[in-house]
């Protein structure tokens, strides 16, 4: 049982070393880490290669950059993790712990979202965060996809979205059929430190709002920024 982790990455130079560097530690049995480049200008691609990555270039887009590095992917489960989250030490038990049922052979996995943040919207979000994945079955992308690789080319896989493709799959996927993991995923706050944490809380509401009335995600993309 083989696990391949595919990153997708745009100019993620300060963060790619810091995530690649704790995967590192649980590299027994990882069959290989995938990072798919969008054509970063900062030396992302390079800091791949360096740290032992298989690194891709792909067109711009996170769907078309995910579905590059799961085609090229050889292990039986596949990981699909942000170039800005970093999985907390005991991830590896619990994903082990996870594929090891055999019923989770077609259901798929989440972490808890956590943010690099002390402060209390900080903690307020990640409240509403599990409350959504828990009750919604609904995580996004920043939570890592843990799904086995038959499983997830049955559902189709990535399609090609410039935004909103982690939505997209969960929802193929089904509420009942997503499991969510005590281990944390812990994202980058910068988006919400820039932009202000309600306004920047209220775009990605709205975004999944447009997109569940049926908006295109290259519509979406314009207000998510």
């Amino acid at each position: 049982m083989t696990l391949s982790i595919v990153i997708p990455t745009l100019n993620a130079a300060g963060s790619l070393e810091t995530v690649l560097a704790s995967l590192d530690q649980a590299k027994a049995g990882v069959a290989e880490i995938i990072v798919v480049d969008g054509g970063s200008a900062d030396g992302t691609a390079a800091i791949a290669r360096r740290l032992g990555a298989t690194c891709l270039i792909a067109e711009r887009g996170r769907g078309r950059q995910l579905a590059v590095g799961a085609e090229r992917a050889t292990g039986d489960w596949l990981l699909f993790l942000h170039a800005d989250t970093v999985l907390a030490s005991g991830w590896r038990d619990e994903a082990d712990a996870f594929m090891a049922l055999p019923e989770n052979r077609e259901r798929a996995a989440a972490f808890r979202f956590t943010l690099d943040d002390a402060s209390p919207p900080a903690r307020r979000l990640e409240r509403a965060v599990a409350w959504r994945t828990r009750v919604l079955g609904l995580p996004y992308g920043d939570q890592g996809l843990l799904i086995a690789g038959i499983f997830y080319r049955g559902m189709g896989g990535f399609r090609p979205l410039p935004l909103m493709e982690d939505v997209d799959l969960v929802r193929r996927i089904g509420a009942r059929r997503i499991v969510p993991l005590e281990a944390a995923a812990v994202t980058s706050a910068a988006r919400w430190r820039r932009d202000g944490w309600y306004r920047r809380s209220a775009i990605n509401l709205a975004c999944l709002g447009l997109y569940s009335a049926g908006v295109p995600p290259h519509l979406i993309r314009r207000l998510y920024g």
